[in-house]
């Protein structure tokens, strides 16, 4: 994957100095990790912006309150479409036995952003064992234990072209990104984009990107913007369309969803 913006250093940690180690970055627009793969677990999650996780296996797409859990040893690219506020949860695997083998896209409850909050806080080689820290990093792992896995997303493309436009659209999901547009920059009919994004994502155009702006629109309601404003920000000129499609993939409408 060729990537292009502002690169990310990436630790040089032989070791956890912790079962739990902190990792707090602020983004900026098209900051990239480049593939690279760790002995521990990490829990990618961003409290505002969103992320894009590529690795070999699939690619993954995690608005806030959702978070990407990437085992070790799996191979991986980090993007930020947008600015980003990310905190990344290095975790050892003796710490994690619990866990499935494949990355997932997970809910992040109130509770368990919060916990990752005052994690975030601590010092790295917070004191262990009978302590208030100590105590504070099992109620996290347990609670990252029960986090529920997000029964759908929004699969990321390996095409390059398409990640292109993928991330895009992402950054600026109020624009009107034609299919046209991005057939002559590729170099490609429409028809031919269309069955090319079809066969990377197993979905349309059209349904992608209703879906990405869907989830885009959280980090809009979660920041206290209207409903209104939020349909506005992520691409719809109905605030009833927007709703109504809300709805259809969540649920539950906009007002129904605590934030």
């Amino acid at each position: 994957m060729q990537l292009i913006g502002h690169p990310r250093a990436i630790p040089a940690l032989g070791q956890l100095p912790r079962p739990v180690y902190a990792r707090v970055e602020s983004l900026h627009a098209g900051s990239y990790a480049t593939r690279h793969s760790h002995d521990w677990v990490q829990f990618c999650y961003a409290i505002s912006g969103v992320l894009g996780v590529y690795t070999n296996g699939g690619n993954y797409f995690a608005p806030p309150q959702w978070g990407v859990w990437i085992p070790a040893g799996v191979e991986h690219d980090v993007v930020a479409s947008g600015q980003a506020e990310m905190r990344s949860l290095y975790i050892r695997r003796d710490a994690c036995q619990w866990a499935p083998g494949h990355c997932r896209v997970l809910e992040v409850t109130p509770l368990a952003r919060e916990l990752i909050k005052q994690f975030c806080l601590m010092p790295v080689e917070y004191p262990e064992g009978d302590s208030a820290e100590g105590r504070l990093v099992s109620v996290l792992l347990d609670q990252l234990r029960t986090l529920p896995e997000v029964g759908f997303s929004v699969p990321l493309p390996s095409h390059p072209g398409l990640q292109a436009l993928c991330n895009s659209l992402i950054a600026e999901p109020d624009k009107a990104h034609t299919l046209q547009r991005w057939a002559a920059k590729l170099g490609c009919s429409e028809k031919t984009l269309m069955r090319l994004f079809q066969r990377e994502t197993g979905l349309s155009f059209r349904n992608w990107r209703q879906r990405m702006r869907l989830l885009s629109s959280l980090a809009l309601l979660e920041a206290g913007q209207s409903v209104t404003d939020a349909a506005l920000g992520c691409g719809y000129d109905s605030t009833s369309a927007y709703i109504a499609a809300f709805k259809q993939l969540f649920g539950a409408t906009p007002g129904e969803l605590k934030f």
